[in-house]
């Protein structure tokens, strides 16, 4: 499943054009992802084409989510929404952002959390950006021998374990990729995961995202 942002650094060894090659034995085991966040994503669906920005605020530590669907263009038709899941207690809301009407659905996947799980299998460390930039992630993977693909690859930082990117699979095909910025540690305002007042007459139906 939605602080990463760019920890710049200066390595003196490095050479004057282009990064550092690097010559890395595989880690022993998967760094550890941080528990409280927010920051923001962009979500690319590959089935629809659709690009979803969303402010996000994550809290690994009691199982919650909020993303508040974020306006950059006017698209015809388009509705924009706030979602709150809160997967102890199985519920999903959808809010609509201009009318403030609410939709209140069960949730049946599992909590997935945005971290590396310990049996993943490490594929690759880099540089990401060009000369000077020096920010270094390492890229995971669900992959295993008796599997030919991977449905799951996740891209954190080297340094303080922040996620970068997320892509999902099915069937051999890419379904999502899910890029994060601009992530800060900790919670604001812990507010953001109750539901509005709205939400006491929610509907059981999720709402279309589209008004025509």
């Amino acid at each position: 499943m939605f602080r990463l942002f760019f920890i710049f650094f200066t390595a003196a060894a490095a050479p004057v054009f282009g990064h550092p090659k690097l010559d890395v034995a595989p880690p022993s085991k998967p760094c550890l992802a941080p528990l409280q966040w927010e920051g923001r994503s962009v979500q690319y669906d590959h089935n629809t084409g659709r690009n979803t920005r969303a402010a996000v605020s994550y809290d690994a530590l009691d199982q919650r989510l909020r993303v508040l669907q974020q306006h950059k263009k006017h698209t015809p038709c388009q509705k924009f929404f706030e979602y709150i899941f809160l997967y102890q207690s199985g519920v999903m809301f959808q809010i609509d952002q201009k009318t403030k009407q609410c939709a209140k659905i069960a949730l049946t996947d599992a909590w997935d959390p945005f971290d590396i799980p310990d049996n993943s299998t490490f594929e690759d460390q880099y540089f990401i950006g060009g000369p000077g930039d020096m920010v270094e992630v390492q890229e995971w993977s669900d992959r295993k021998p008796a599997r030919k693909h991977e449905t799951w690859v996740g891209v954190y930082t080297l340094k303080d374990c922040y996620p970068v990117q997320e892509t999902y699979t099915r069937n051999s095909s890419v379904t999502t990729s899910t890029r994060f910025f601009d992530l800060h540690l900790g919670i604001t305002d812990p507010d953001v995961f109750s539901p509005p007042s709205s939400c006491q007459a929610a509907q059981p139906e999720r709402m279309a995202e589209s008004e025509c």
